[in-house]
């Protein structure tokens, strides 16, 4: 590969990443027009590099386009939710199973759960971060390289959910925090069945509420106390 088709790419790349996190921000609202002559003017780039740069988040599903048609910044609906929620839960709840079977507590889902703890006072997407984090260090824990590729085919839709969650404080720091501490307690303790149940119960909640956010109908996950914490959860 020559040096030029390196920086091209590394432009396109470039062009997306900021894109992204516009559309991950909210900046860019849902059902907004990204057309490939604004987004090279916005940029500065060539109109093959926006072009490019747009599809990558299309593939994302950031963005969706049809046949022919100006790309536009995704639109949730409570249908997409459950499904974003559903998938990430295969793998997540599988990962947890495989960890607790070695007892396996990877110190980055500590570190990144103590980040959480430490941002209560902060701005709620400040969370979306490390909450990501978190999750993601379960399945890396795994070692499998197919494994991982598979989720983060999910991740900008799971960020993309987390960021909405977050933007109307749906979930408290102190739930985030007691429950993902719970479910690292389980996987040390080797307790697999306990770890993937806190985990649907954790998600569900999020799902749940998130669905109802978006115009659904939440399903009674939304409000069912927690099992990691003594208090009921704060109404939302």
């Amino acid at each position: 590969m020559t040096a030029a088709a390196v920086g091209v790419v590394s432009i396109i790349d470039a062009v997306a990443a900021d894109l992204r996190s516009r559309v991950l921000a909210g900046d860019l609202e849902p059902g907004r027009a990204l057309a490939e002559v604004e987004v090279a003017s916005m940029y500065e780039v060539a109109r093959p590099t926006a072009k490019a740069a747009i599809e990558n988040l299309v593939r994302e599903r950031l963005l969706y386009r049809n046949a022919h048609k100006t790309a536009r910044v995704v639109r949730l609906t409570p249908e997409d939710a459950r499904d974003i929620y559903r998938s990430r839960a295969l793998i997540e709840a599988e990962a947890l199973r495989q960890l607790a079977k070695h007892r396996t507590v990877p110190s980055a889902a500590r570190e990144a759960n103590s980040e959480i703890a430490s941002l209560k006072s902060a701005s709620p997407r400040d969370i979306v971060d490390p909450d990501m984090r978190f999750h993601v260090s379960l399945v890396d824990a795994l070692g499998s390289e197919r494994t991982s590729r598979m989720y983060s085919m999910l991740a900008s839709e799971v960020v993309l959910c987390m960021s909405q969650v977050q933007d109307a404080s749906l979930l408290s720091v102190d739930l985030i925090v007691a429950e993902h501490e719970q479910i690292l307690r389980f996987v040390e303790a080797g307790e697999a069945d306990a770890a993937a149940t806190l985990l649907a119960e954790h998600l569900g909640r999020a799902r749940e509420r998130l669905v109802g956010r978006l115009g659904g109908t939440p399903g009674p996950e939304a409000a069912a106390p927690s099992s990691a914490v003594d208090s009921a959860i704060p109404e939302y």
